[in-house]
């Protein structure tokens, strides 16, 4: 047998150490130490590992097929992944509790299931049969969808082995745990060991596996980072759980962007996609209302209307607070600033909250001028010119810059009924769209975007 030694391991980044140490010296954090026990190689893995055995062979031998995309039928989804399933992928699917993990892993193993694909659905938390409830209230229940109540790896490698399944889910990977290794499931260990057999298997035998992780109160997935650097894809589902509406989002994707998001909305028949999302953000913009602005941003090659809202009101203590709910801080930090520099405006005793709706987070750059004109708007309580779209970059100087990709942006604004548009005078000079129903005015400077918005200076 192979000798197992004792060793302490972080729980959030896996750095192991010969004694307890209060703070990991990786990633820093506090108390994270835990004791497990460690064997560096086993006779059963050693036989698992020649038994999916892979020759080398040249590249260039290589034939790359269609079919090495599997469509799962929600375009959502398949925008997200970069065109579908890649045979012999591992995805990481995370989120909070309740947000639609284990949802959408069960429409989409019932889509393949539907296209003749077999798939097998691993639950570790849940019995067969309240997997079958959930399962009947989703509609989903076809011939080739498997279903096991399981956690013991070495049993679900046989039943991959024994099925040959296209798809397998893994839900969820904390409970998951190798016999050979005597730590507890959901350990530094046990979640590093497992992902890294259940992706081997993966890559030797062809089968796509999704695994679907618990993320921490930081809202990173629980486990150590290995884990993420182990998977092909990490998918995390974004939104608040008491709202309808979920956004799934690629934050690492080895075969498509990671710029590309899914806007789902939750019913009591799972997670149904959302064919405009645009018009989903605008729904209930308020009207003549200050502080309420309209921008266009770029997510992977969809353009987003959303709105973003500002508040300012005196501040009742001895600081002015800065607040920003999906934008940056720092960002906004900055854009106070070239307010009060450039523009004049007596921000230093407001408390200024700005929130862009609908749940999405902006890193946009072209959203800049957006939010500059919702708090100049909130300050001065005037509203914005109705019907328009803001868009530009603000520089130090005061100065709107240009943006990538004006058309697409304007185009979709003209889709949803605006008039006008407020950009760049390099985008406008640049511009491959033709005027139409949306009268498109440019701006030099940010003093001279708000005195057109707010209705100082006729358009």
């Amino acid at each position: 047998m192979a000798k197992t030694k004792t060793v302490y391991a972080c729980q959030n980044c896996g750095y192991q150490s010969a004694k307890w140490l209060g703070r990991c010296p990786d990633c820093n954090s506090w108390n994270s130490f835990v004791e497990e026990d460690y064997s560096p190689g086993t006779a059963k893995a050693k036989e698992r590992t020649a038994l999916y055995k892979e020759e080398p062979v040249l590249l260039k031998d290589v034939v790359i097929k269609d079919t090495d995309r599997i469509k799962t039928d929600i375009s959502e989804l398949d925008r997200v992944l970069g065109g579908g399933i890649v045979l012999g992928s591992v995805v990481l699917v995370g989120g909070d509790p309740g947000i639609g993990k284990s949802t959408i892993s069960l429409q989409i193993s019932n889509q393949l299931s539907k296209k003749g694909s077999t798939v097998l659905y691993v639950s570790g938390e849940e019995s067969v049969s309240q997997t079958k409830l959930r399962a009947k209230r989703l509609g989903a229940g076809q011939d080739r969808l498997y279903i096991v109540n399981q956690t013991d790896l070495s049993l679900i490698t046989e039943y991959i082995k024994k099925l040959k399944p296209a798809l397998v889910i893994i839900d969820s990977i904390q409970v998951i745990f190798e016999p050979s290794i005597s730590s507890s499931p959901g350990s530094v260990s046990q979640v590093r060991e497992c992902s890294g057999i259940l992706t081997q298997v993966a890559k030797t035998t062809g089968t796509s596996i999704f695994i679907i992780g618990h993320v921490t109160k930081e809202g990173t997935i629980a486990g150590p980072r290995v884990l993420e650097h182990i998977v092909d894809t990490v998918l995390y589902f974004e939104g608040d759980r008491f709202s309808n509406y979920r956004i799934l989002r690629a934050v690492k994707n080895r075969f498509g962007s990671t710029n590309e998001i899914g806007v789902f909305q939750m019913s009591s028949d799972g997670l149904k996609e959302v064919d405009n999302p645009s018009e989903m953000f605008l729904s209930e913009k308020p009207k003549d209302v200050s502080g309420s602005v309209v921008v266009s941003v770029l997510e992977g090659s969809r353009p987003l209307l959303v709105e973003i809202q500002a508040l300012v009101s005196r501040s009742g203590f001895g600081y002015a607070r800065r607040r920003a709910e999906g934008f940056d801080f720092n960002r906004l930090s900055l854009l106070v600033a070239v307010l009060e520099k450039r523009v004049g405006l007596s921000l230093e005793t407001e408390d200024i909250f700005v929130n862009v709706v609908g749940g999405i987070k902006i890193e946009d750059p072209a959203a800049d001028l957006a939010v500059c004109l919702a708090i100049s708007s909130a300050f001065r309580e005037q509203p914005v010119l109705s019907d328009a779209l803001i868009l530009g970059e603000v520089g130090l100087a005061g100065e709107i810059r240009s943006i990538s990709q004006a058309g697409i942006r304007i185009r979709e604004a003209e889709k949803l009924g605006f008039k006008h548009c407020i950009l760049p005078c390099a985008n406008l000079k640049n511009a491959d769209h033709k005027a139409g129903k949306i009268d498109l005015v440019s701006v030099s400077s940010l003093k001279q975007a708000i005195d057109l918005a707010l209705g100082k200076t006729a358009i």
